[in-house]
């Protein structure tokens, strides 16, 4: 559970995105960069989780899956700055597409539209 301390220390989500273009080199600015970068950081997150369940999880694991995860979340929010939108407005518009469809009991479904 989350405790107000760590909600106090929270680092706020427009801050992280500002922040990560911030760090964007020229050339990691265009889409061709973000999208096929994203791909490759995504493929790490699940090499490190496969190698996990194969060899089984060390101490070292959690950290490293923060690093990659932080390295997903880079361009996800670099992502967000190229087309235009707030990371803060993907997230909120990821959850009220689940609470709906949670309401509408079909969260379990397959299809976009749902």
């Amino acid at each position: 559970m989350i405790s107000q301390v760590d909600i106090d220390d929270m680092y706020d989500i427009r801050d992280f995105q500002a922040d990560s273009w911030q760090y964007a080199l020229p050339t990691a600015r265009s889409p061709e960069y973000l999208f096929t970068g994203l791909a490759g950081e995504v493929g790490e997150v699940c090499s490190l989780f496969a190698k996990a369940t194969r060899d089984g999880y060390n101490a070292d694991y959690k950290k490293q899956m923060v690093k990659e995860l932080g390295d997903v979340a880079w361009f996800v929010a670099s992502l967000c700055t190229h087309v235009g939108v707030s990371f803060e407005e993907v997230l909120k518009a990821n959850i009220e597409k689940l609470k709906d469809r949670a309401e509408r009991n079909v969260i379990g479904g397959s299809g976009n539209e749902r």
